[in-house]
């Protein structure tokens, strides 16, 4: 199944400033996260970011702000799942795309449940596994294992990236090669 720019959108999951550090590889998940969420606002994939109890946890990293400013694109949470909070399902739902491209942290937990409900509710899910991470190595793992048990996609940013594109050659093309490929 191919993810289309125009059938989907891009959920980043509480990539914040006290948890992302925390992670086991901090800049992947920061930078990776970043560069969907520039990819997505280029192409006009709309975007929501969520952010677990940022009076604890702090802001969404720095990187991502920068990558999207647009304050009403933030989402505070309290639910483990993005669709256990009923500001972030009443946006999300107003997008109307049946295709999500999930980015975030933790991945065994607010990753996987937000990717469960979703695909509960009958959504197309994508997780991208190379801008989500987890504190130890066999959540992230286990997390994958479980992922594809329950039909949930396993994506790269690289193939995300790509499939919004879906050719060569445009102005788009262009300034997303030179900037977000590596």
């Amino acid at each position: 199944m191919r993810i289309f720019a125009d059938l989907s959108c891009l959920v980043v999951v509480d990539v914040q400033e006290r948890l992302a550090p925390v992670m086991a590889d901090p800049r992947k998940v920061i930078d990776g996260a970043a560069r969907l969420a520039a990819a997505a606002t280029r192409l006009e994939v709309p975007v929501l970011i969520s952010e677990q109890y940022p009076k604890g946890l702090g802001p969404t990293m720095i990187d991502l702000r920068e990558a999207v400013p647009e304050e009403d694109l933030y989402i505070a949470k309290t639910a483990f799942s993005c669709m256990g909070e009923p500001a972030f399902v009443g946006k999300f739902e107003a997008l109307d795309r049946r295709q999500v491209v999930i980015a975030g942290i933790e991945m065994h937990v607010c990753v996987m449940q937000t990717a469960l409900d979703l695909r509960d509710k009958g959504y197309d899910v994508f997780v991208a596994v190379d801008a989500c991470g987890s504190r130890f190595a066999l959540d992230e793992e286990t997390a994958k294992q479980r992922f594809t048990a329950a039909g949930i996609h396993l994506v790269t940013i690289e193939m995300v990236i790509f499939e919004w594109l879906s050719r060569s050659g445009t102005p788009e093309f262009k300034d997303i090669t030179k900037t977000l490929i590596r």
